[in-house]
């Protein structure tokens, strides 16, 4: 059975790409990640066959990630990237899809532009712009219409964007380029410090995710990994402990308190009342690392929460904005 248009929510994410259709929900989550034949350019695999592709590939061949801290670093590839996942997703439709995706709070107006320009050429018949925050709260479930203030902290693997919503727009807003990735990178340098190993990119996001914490644990935990020996160059295997991951990743935990941090001393009294009532809402998959709720809140003295569904949160806001489209005026989303 044919479709006439669909209507598609994209959280085009540094690590993750997450789609949402209209009526069904959240239809497609995979790596952002092409794989590219550098003699010809064309691309070979996108999300995750591209990724199991990285660090394996000969040399006329290379697993790419097309955006960097929340924005496109390579235009041509996001482009590809967005076209196989609209694609994938669009089987059966005659019609081109509307498109609404999500961009960092501090977003510039190129950037910006090059997200509607990219979804525009990936076959999109018309593509609007949702900031993160916004979308986060809105698939977490909150009403943002009203004027109360909400604090959102949105942690992706690019950026974390820390913002307060009320009336439906942004009061105050800061993003920083400290995510799930910078927390991958922080893991990564530890290792090569400490033990004179080099682990790759999947290995570091295993030890973060498995025994990573910015807050110590009540019991610590370790895990093996294996690597390469810097010193003879030979397989190497250690035993890392969740207190050196508490070491490792501390720099990085504190500089998205901090962000918190500055965005509180930036927000109206009133607000922040609201806000001293409600907690913090913390959403992405890199507000999972453990204590990081716990963090937050020893820091600020406030009740942190971290949301159902967290990784979903602004591919169901995203999609959900899509019932809103009409009333969009520009690219941009508005409150109407």
């Amino acid at each position: 059975m044919f479709k006439f248009g669909q209507d598609i929510g994209i959280d085009l994410g540094t690590a993750t790409v997450l789609v949402y259709v209209k009526g069904k929900g959240v239809v497609l989550k995979e790596p952002s990640v092409v794989a590219i034949d550098t003699n010809t350019g064309k691309v070979l695999k996108v999300g995750v066959e591209a990724q199991n592709m990285i660090g394996r590939t000969p040399g006329n061949i290379v697993a790419i990630r097309p955006l960097k801290d929340g924005v496109i670093s390579d235009y041509d590839t996001t482009e590809k990237m967005i076209r196989y996942f609209l694609r994938k997703v669009c089987k059966n439709s005659l019609c081109k899809p509307r498109v609404m995706v999500c961009v960092p709070s501090q977003v510039t107006e190129v950037e910006e532009r090059a997200v509607i320009d990219a979804a525009t050429q990936a076959g999109a018949r018309k593509t609007c712009i949702i900031e993160e925050p916004i979308a986060a709260a809105i698939g977490a479930g909150l009403d943002i219409a009203k004027p109360y203030g909400n604090m959102i902290v949105d942690i992706g693997g690019g950026t974390a964007d820390v913002a307060v919503i009320s009336l439906g727009e942004i009061v105050v807003s800061n993003s920083i380029k400290v995510a799930g990735d910078k927390f991958d990178d922080a893991v990564t340098k530890y290792i090569r410090k400490k033990y004179n190993m080099m682990i790759g990119d999947r290995t570091a996001e295993e030890l973060k995710i498995e025994i990573g914490c910015v807050y110590p644990r009540p019991e610590p935990l370790t895990m093996d990994i294996k690597g390469r020996c810097l010193v003879t160059g030979l397989p190497k295997v250690v035993t890392v402990s969740s207190e050196e991951m508490l070491e490792a990743l501390e720099e990085c935990a504190t500089q998205i308190v901090d962000a918190v941090h500055m965005v509180l001393e930036k927000t109206p009294p009133e607000l922040v009342g609201d806000i001293s009532t409600s907690g913090i809402l913390l959403t992405g998959g890199g507000s999972l690392i453990y204590g990081l709720d716990k963090l937050i809140s020893r820091e600020t003295g406030l009740d942190v929460f971290v949301a159902e569904d967290a990784v979903f949160c602004v591919a169901k806001g995203t999609g959900m904005s899509l019932e809103y489209m009409e009333q969009f005026n520009h690219s941009r989303y508005r409150k109407k």
